[in-house]
């Protein structure tokens, strides 16, 4: 059985989204794990979850005789790569980076840089298939920072695309230790 088919079979039938596999030098296997979605719900991966899974992962790998020094499972983390058109559905209205494999070129009509392949933005549906991004290249307010109420707001952008032309698609990092919520474009 192949190696990815292990590891796919094992964390699926305990439950779980496999998000990554990785193998590096020094015969380190990094795994990420997710808990299945489901519309409306908001869980994360603990620690209890990695634990039942590095478990049986183990056990797996030793009766296929798999090559490997150290195992490591692990959450997404706040920056968790979005691959499928399910995680763009599951954090549609989230603050997501993404790069597109060529730069934006004439199709910007001068709007952005025509070489740029890297965007923050709101994630949303767009038109067809596709999806969009929207945002402001203005920076944000500093902490404390007045500002006018007669202050024009900065204008917005948008960017469709679709999967194909993503090179890498990943939520933005944000810490707030209140605990992570949806941002609306203009908030400070």
């Amino acid at each position: 059985m192949a190696f990815q088919d292990i590891v796919e079979q094992t964390v699926t039938g305990l439950g779980y989204d496999l998000v990554e596999i990785e193998r590096s030098a020094g015969g380190l296997l990094r795994i990420t794990i997710d808990l299945p979605w489901k519309p409306g719900q908001q869980q994360f991966v603990n620690v209890e979850d990695c634990e039942k899974v590095t478990r049986q992962l183990q056990f797996a790998l030793e009766v296929e005789g798999a090559e490997y020094k150290r195992l490591e499972v692990s959450s997404p983390g706040i920056d968790r790569p979005l691959r499928s058109e399910q995680d763009f559905e599951r954090f549609s209205g989230e603050l997501v980076d993404i790069t597109l494999k060529a730069p934006m070129g004439a199709a910007a009509a001068g709007q952005v840089a025509a070489n740029r392949k890297k965007f923050r933005g709101q994630l949303s549906r767009g038109e067809g298939a596709g999806w969009q991004i929207t945002w402001s290249d203005e920076p944000e307010a500093k902490p404390g920072q007045k500002v006018s109420a007669k202050r024009v707001p900065p204008p917005l952008q948008v960017l469709g695309f679709t999967l194909d032309e993503l090179k890498d698609a990943r939520l933005a990092p944000i810490v707030d230790f209140k605990g992570r919520k949806p941002r609306q474009l203009g908030e400070s």
